[in-house]
């Protein structure tokens, strides 16, 4: 598997009060630990387990995730616009890694 990417759709400005859509997806296998190589060994899972978002490190939705998630998962979430700052994706895989990418936001 190539390194995860992650494709977001969040807006740089929006109106204070305003409600705002997140939209995200990573490129992930999310292998499910069920299914056999060619030589008929299980292949290990290694999935997506934890996804959350958050803005200027509060939490604006987290979700745990299970094998039934599908490869390369899109995920849509809303925020209320208080303030400017960071909006934080981190995806988070069983293996411990996580991927993060920030984004900001200019609440007027």
């Amino acid at each position: 598997m190539a390194a995860p990417t992650i494709k977001s759709r969040i807006p740089a400005k929006a109106k204070k009060g305003e409600i705002i859509e997140i939209k995200a997806q990573i490129t992930h296998d999310m292998e499910t630990g069920q299914r056999k190589d060619a030589a008929g060994k299980v292949i290990p899972r290694k999935i997506i387990n934890k996804f959350v978002v958050t803005w200027n490190n509060d939490i604006v939705t987290s979700g745990d995730w299970h094998t039934a998630m599908s490869a390369n998962p899109f995920v849509t979430c809303y925020a209320l616009a208080t303030e400017s700052g960071k909006i934080k994706l981190a995806f988070h895989d069983d293996s411990g890694e996580v991927y993060e990418q920030v984004s900001e936001i200019t609440v007027e």
